[in-house]
């Protein structure tokens, strides 16, 4: 893993990598946190005097309106970014795609410090658009009444494996017969367990864009739970994505199960058997025979 964090550091791709994991994160807060403010409606009352009375009041975005937006726009934000940075813009995925050993420890870390930049940023703009008492905790996400710290935790950590699962099977590159877009099913999978966890935690998913909102607003300062924000998503991830690649994912298998606490592990190595290829061994033996 050193040797593959050095190799990053000096890549110019990996610096365009970081660019977009900024910006991804930063336009999910700016767009999905946004809808979660209130809309303006206007009525008018007409009179018998020929008087016109005019009244505003303020109503609440719905469930699914938010939910979708969350999802749509986590899905439109991957298929414009993954080609370049894997689309994490969420600790919770990129600390999975680490343990699993498909990105270096350095990635893991940066990715994750400019994802919650941007997610910052992202929250301090909408601030700055928003109108006061539309949405003046920028979507931050709240314990909902009578729900324990126990239970957010575990609600956090379930909603966040949904996710993590659902991307590492559509990033599972030894599947046959699955057609449609993997970011398309991302989004979905963002959407469904928003419909069911807004109630009750506020449906935090992403330990960045839960710590933005809570920093923008200043709603940190009243609610000390953010944590459940960070090590529920980030359980929730690492348990996803090792079950996932280890146990579900096309080429799992007692082999590769064997050879992920190996050195020279690469999951690319084993084919849809679960065995390592012919091609991989060599390489291995050659490697041995050099030292």
């Amino acid at each position: 893993m050193a040797r593959n964090s050095l190799q990053d550091l000096k890549s110019v791709k990996f610096y365009q990598a970081l660019a977009c994991e900024f910006i991804g994160t930063f336009l999910l807060v700016l767009v999905a946190c946004g809808s979660c403010g209130r809309f303006v409606v206007t009525e008018t009352e007409v009179r018998t005097n020929s008087t016109n009375i005019v009244t505003s009041k303020l109503i609440p975005n719905d469930l699914v309106q938010i939910s979708l937006c969350f999802g749509l726009s986590v899905a439109t934000i991957v298929w414009s970014i993954a080609h370049v940075s894997g689309g994490h813009i969420n600790p919770a995925v990129s600390i999975a795609f680490f343990v699993t050993r498909k990105i270096s420890f350095i990635r893991f870390i940066l990715y994750a410090a400019v994802q919650t930049a941007g997610a910052i940023v992202g929250a301090y703009i909408l601030k700055a658009l928003t109108p006061t008492g539309v949405n003046d905790s920028l979507g931050s996400t709240l314990l909902g009444s009578g729900v324990s710290k126990a239970g957010g935790l575990f609600v956090e950590l379930f909603i966040t494996f949904v996710l993590v699962f659902t991307v590492f099977a559509t990033c599972d590159s030894n599947r046959q017969g699955f057609a449609g877009s993997g970011p398309l099913a991302i989004g979905l999978s963002i959407a469904m367990c928003h419909l069911w966890a807004i109630p009750y935690t506020g449906s935090g998913m992403n330990p960045a864009r839960a710590l933005g909102s809570h920093v923008a607003s200043e709603t940190i300062k009243d609610h000390p739970y953010v944590w459940i924000y960070w090590i529920g998503p980030l359980i929730g991830g690492m348990i996803a994505g090792l079950l996932y690649d280890l146990a579900f994912a096309a080429n799992a298998g007692s082999s590769k199960f064997a050879g992920f606490f190996t050195a020279d592990y690469e999951d690319e190595n084993y084919d849809s058997t679960g065995q390592k290829s012919l091609e991989a061994n060599l390489t291995g033996i050659r490697l041995k025979d050099s030292v």
